[in-house]
């Protein structure tokens, strides 16, 4: 036997009328002269379909409350919908409530990679740039910290960020938190390092200068010639415990003073080339999602990939200053791409 029609839009209608008249679906087969089976699968499935989701009233939030979740979205960048409405003591709104409102107000951000220069900084990272334009890179020892943790960089928070605010910088954990710390330096082709601070200490100056003579001036300073002490320049960031007196007069009882110093501009990570070396050892230690179940092991991953730093690729880092100056020159102090 061939298969059946299926229902015409004529019968169809006329099963819709037939059923408003409160005819069954047995007296509708006799009058349209189709199977029962046929006009009951219709009637199931049409009322299958006229069914209405059942949705929740939307919550509404009085004008007061509105200025408060405004307030508080301003005062708390990138904070969760939910803890906005929480710190304003308004609860029982949907989620989808809460982000229909927020973003006639905000959007959602990430926060962001560097800080915001103002005017001062792109300035004295100008005159920085002038000061050391003639200056020979080779003979420049760069260091910095890195701190390393057993799950991989820390992700950058995202949030709701009210309109015309900047997502703020997030804290670079250098000291705390379940990481590692490390310490080295890149000199011409050469890795110094890398040293590991002690679980459990914090980089204050006293601390900072006792792990220098512990580590970078008895097991690699004290080694080099008299003349590449002379001519050696000793660079570090602005962290406290490097720019503090104390710091700078415990460097300068061992040599490392005036022209031997390098000054360094404020919010200028970017021209340190160390940071790229950081970048490919972290690229190595967690590629593929790579995660650690110890301190210990994740030091030792941190030793080993800097193992397979060749020393031209540290002379490639080493050898952009010149670059780095000019393109620090050329924007005017703003940020260069590293």
């Amino acid at each position: 036997m061939g298969q059946k029609k299926d229902l015409t839009g004529s019968e169809k209608s006329k099963i819709v009328r037939y059923l408003a008249e409160a005819c069954s679906s047995l007296k509708i087969a006799k009058l349209l002269k189709r199977d029962h089976r046929t006009i009951k699968r219709f009637i199931q499935n049409s009322q299958q379909g006229r069914k209405k989701r059942v949705e929740k009233p939307r919550c509404k939030i009085t004008a007061h409350e509105l200025r408060k979740v405004k307030r508080a979205a301003a005062k708390m960048p990138l904070a969760t919908s939910l803890a906005i409405f929480q710190s304003c003591n308004i609860t029982g709104v949907p989620k989808s409530t809460r982000c229909a409102i927020l973003r006639d107000m905000a959007k959602v951000r990430k926060a962001e990679r560097r800080p915001p220069l103002n005017k001062t900084h792109k300035l004295k990272r100008q005159d920085w740039a002038k000061k050391y334009l003639k200056t020979d890179f080779s003979k420049v020892l760069w260091t910095d910290e890195m701190r390393v943790s057993l799950d991989g960089p820390d992700g950058w928070a995202r949030g709701w960020i009210g309109k015309g605010q900047r997502a703020p910088v997030p804290l670079r954990r250098q000291q705390g938190g379940g990481g590692v710390l490390v310490w080295a330096g890149i000199i011409k082709g050469e890795l110094v390092g890398p040293f590991r601070v002690e679980d459990g200490v914090k980089l204050n100056s006293q601390s900072y200068c006792k792990f220098l003579e512990d580590t970078f001036f008895k097991q690699w300073y004290r080694k080099k010639s008299a003349s590449f002490k002379k001519n050696m320049i000793f660079m570090q960031d602005n962290a406290p415990s490097h720019a503090s007196k104390y710091s700078t007069a415990w460097l300068a009882r061992k040599g490392i003073k005036e022209e031997k110093l390098m000054t360094w501009p404020p919010c200028s990570p970017d021209l340190n080339p160390i940071e790229n070396l950081w970048s490919i050892i972290k690229c190595e230690i967690y590629k593929e999602g790579k995660q650690y179940t110890s301190l210990n092991s994740v030091w030792e991953a941190v030793v080993a990939a800097a193992r397979n730093v060749d020393g031209e690729q540290i002379k490639t880092l080493t050898e952009s200053m010149d670059g780095r100056l000019l393109s620090v020159l050329a924007k005017k102090g703003g940020y260069i791409g590293r």
